[in-house]
C-alpha cells in the first residue's frame, strides 16, 4: 500500500510498533512533528479501511482514534528496500492487546484469564502469499514473547484459520461464546488448582485390633503333653508337661469341685502303669 510522503520518516524502522501514544520508537528525527503524528494517523487508518474490507466487515477494527482509546500494540511492515515507488509502501499491520475474557475449555468449564489477543491481521492483497505475513506474525511473538497457541483470535477469518494451521499446527479451535478463538494447549500450563488433604481421623476411630484380640496375643494356653515340646534343652528332648489343667472336673452338689475322673478313680494314669507292669510280669 503506498502513501504520497516518506514512510521512512513516519515509520522509521522495516518493523514499526506503535501503541497508544502513536510514537514509533524508531523514528529518527525530531519526535513531536505534527506532520509526522498526522501521516501516522493517515497510514493506520488506510490499513484499517483496508483490512475491514478484505476481510467483509462493516467498519474497520483499526484506526488512530481506536489506538489512543485502548492499550494496544500495533506491529507495521514497511517495504523497507523502496521497490515500486521511491517513498515506500506498507506490506501489512498486526494488531494485538491483552483483553480479560471468559473462556471455555474442552469440558465446558468456564475461565477467567487475560491472554494476548490477535485483533486486527492484515497483508496487502498484491504481497500474499510471499512470506511477509509469517515473517510479521514472528516478529510479534518473538516481541511479545508468548507461544502461538497461548494466543486467543478475535473473529478469525478463514484465511487466517488456515494461515495458523499451516505455519504453527493450530489445528483443533475451540470456539467460544464471545467470538473469540483459543487452540487445544492453551490450558496446557495452567497451574492445577490445591487439593485438598483428606481430613484427619480421631484417635478414637484408629484401633488395629480389639481388646478382645490384644488379650488373645497376651495369652497363650498350654497344649497338653506330648504336643508342649521345648525346643530349649539339649537335644532337642520333648518335656512333659502339667496335665493338671486339662483334667476333667465336676462339681458336687454342695458347689465343690470333684478333682476325681468321671469313672471315679482317683489316680487313673497310675491304675494304667500298674496293669501294664503286672501284665508284663506274668
Amino acid at each position: 500500500m503506498e502513501f504520497p510522503f516518506d514512510l521512512a520518516a513516519v515509520l522509521g524502522d522495516r518493523f514499526c510498533v506503535v501503541d497508544q501514544h502513536l510514537r514509533p520508537a524508531g523514528r529518527r528525527g525530531p519526535t513531536h512533528r505534527g506532520d509526522l503524528e498526522q501521516q501516522l494517523r493517515t497510514v493506520i487508518d488506510e490499513l484499517g479501511k483496508a483490512s475491514a474490507k478484505a476481510q467483509g466487515l462493516p467498519a474497520p477494527v483499526t484506526s488512530a482514534a481506536r489506538m489512543e482509546a485502548n492499550r494496544h500494540v500495533l506491529y507495521i511492515l514497511r517495504d523497507a528496500d523502496g521497490r515500486g515507488t521511491p517513498k515506500g509502501a506498507v506490506i501489512g499491520f498486526l494488531k494485538v492487546g491483552y483483553k480479560k475474557l471468559f473462556l471455555l475449555d474442552h469440558n465446558g468449564a468456564h475461565n477467567e484469564a487475560e491472554p494476548l489477543c490477535v485483533l486486527d491481521f492484515y497483508i496487502h492483497e498484491s504481497l500474499q502469499r510471499h512470506g511477509y505475513g509469517r515473517e510479521l506474525f514472528q516478529h510479534m511473538l518473538q516481541s511479545e514473547r508468548v507461544e502461538p497457541w497461548r494466543l486467543a483470535v478475535d473473529r478469525p477469518s478463514e484465511k487466517l484459520l488456515a494461515f495458523l494451521r499451516k505455519h504453527y499446527g493450530l489445528a483443533d479451535a475451540i470456539p467460544q461464546v464471545n467470538n473469540f478463538v483459543i487452540f487445544e494447549g492453551f490450558f496446557s500450563n495452567r497451574p492445577a488448582p490445591p487439593r485438598r488433604p483428606p481430613p484427619k481421623r480421631t484417635e478414637e476411630e484408629i484401633k488395629p485390633y480389639s481388646l478382645s484380640e490384644r488379650d488373645f496375643l497376651r495369652e497363650e494356653t498350654e497344649p497338653p503333653w506330648p504336643f508342649n515340646l521345648t525346643s530349649g534343652r539339649a537335644g532337642g528332648s520333648p518335656v512333659r508337661g502339667s496335665l493338671r489343667p486339662f483334667l476333667l472336673r465336676r462339681e458336687t452338689p454342695d458347689g465343690q469341685t470333684d478333682p476325681r475322673p468321671p469313672d471315679g478313680r482317683t489316680d487313673a494314669p497310675q491304675h494304667r502303669r500298674a496293669s501294664s507292669l503286672g501284665r508284663a510280669g506274668r
